[in-house]
């Protein structure tokens, strides 16, 4: 089935990490997405391995040949949406920028997904999500009592605070567009994003219920009843009884319900921890988690990545997939009607640039070739 996008033409300049994977769920929804790759690739693309590269096609465009610019602007003036991931003024100085786009295409929205944002400060530095999260105030509140920040891989700043912020920031900007006519500009900016995103932090604090002290805090591995434990097998089970009748539960299934534990005794909380560490050690992963099928304790075992596609509830869903002998995600969210789909696989940098350019209404996709404005993989 054609995804709720379908009929949407979006050209990606390609980047690495949030725009990819922003290009990525925009492609899975339907949108056909075309990737200007820069000739031979770059980055850290992993070729027809890279998960964040389906469901499009690539064309090879030489931004530094005296045409290449050119080409950029007449596929703008083809599509809906642009998205690129430079630093701020690098898309102006390869003519590229959101002034010749939109003189192009007034109704063209121009996504430009960065760290840190357009302006500011630190507008122009190099980063990473790590630096990212690190000046909201997020990677602070992660971790556990007495030690420092964990990392949580790239999720929450990269795909989280950005990617999901340029699709929102794309998809709004077009719905006005359709009523305005008029494109505009969206400044995607990861700082942005991931500050949106722990606004229930902010709201905690207010209250005088978050402590900046990691570990001591109801979703920070603070409360006993919500955190990992791990098993007589060296692995773990992930415990989030938060509300009374799944503390019940969760106590009830462990054997331990007759010691009459509150778990809102938050002086007691050290002694319930080791309590339930104790216990846990007592069986394997797959001990307990046939203890808890069926229960609402909400205790789920951690699986690894290759572990997770044969669990019943996500082999069940077809929540992950294996096409071409590479396990990924499948398209996410679903719908009832229009669907959405796996597109094409991930591919090496211009390895449609002949096609596609046609396909978009180039008539001298030959000549580009020959003058090497563009380049066919």
């Amino acid at each position: 089935m054609a995804g709720p996008l379908q009929g949407l033409k979006i050209v990606e300049i390609a980047g690495i990490g949030p725009g990819p994977f922003a290009a990525m769920l925009l492609a899975d929804l339907g949108a056909e997405v075309l990737r200007v790759d820069r000739p031979g690739g770059g980055g850290l693309s992993m070729g027809d391995r890279d998960v964040l590269n389906r469901g499009r096609r690539s064309v090879a465009v030489d931004l530094k040949h005296p045409g290449g610019a050119e080409v950029v602007l007449r596929l703008a003036e083809r599509a809906d949406v642009l998205i690129e991931g430079y630093r701020p003024g690098v898309a102006e100085r390869l003519g590229i920028g959101p002034e010749p786009c939109l003189a192009r295409n007034p109704r063209l929205v121009y996504g430009r997904m960065t760290g840190w944002g357009q302006d500011g400060p630190l507008a122009s530095a190099a980063g990473h999500d790590i630096a990212y999260i690190a000046i909201t105030g997020t990677l602070h509140a992660i971790g556990r009592a007495g030690g420092p920040p964990q990392v949580p891989l790239n999720l929450v700043g990269d795909f989280g605070g950005g990617a999901m912020y340029l699709v929102a920031g794309v998809l709004a900007a077009l719905w006005e567009a359709a009523r305005s006519g008029r494109g505009q500009v969206v400044d995607a900016a990861i700082v942005d994003g991931t500050a949106h995103l722990s606004g229930i932090l902010h709201g905690f604090s207010s209250l005088g219920v978050w402590r900046e002290e990691r570990g001591t805090n109801l979703l920070d591995t603070g409360a006993p009843f919500y955190d990992v434990y791990a098993t007589s097998d060296g692995r773990h089970m992930a415990v989030g009884a938060i509300e009374p009748q799944f503390f019940a539960e969760l106590v009830e299934r462990l054997g331990i319900a007759h010691l009459g534990l509150d778990q809102n005794d938050r002086e007691r909380w050290p002694e319930l921890r080791r309590l339930l560490g104790d216990v846990f050690r007592t069986r394997t992963r797959e001990e307990w988690t046939k203890v808890f099928e069926g229960s609402d304790a909400c205790v789920a075992p951690v699986l690894s990545a290759s572990e997770a596609p044969g669990h019943p509830h996500i082999a069940a869903r077809g929540t992950l997939v294996e096409r071409d002998g590479l396990s990924q995600p499948a398209p996410a969210p679903r719908f009832s009607r229009t669907g959405a789909e796996l597109g094409l696989p991930p591919c090496s940098a211009g390895a449609h640039t002949r096609e596609a350019l046609a396909a978009w209404g180039f008539s001298d996709v030959d000549a580009l070739l020959e003058t090497g404005a563009v380049v066919q993989g």
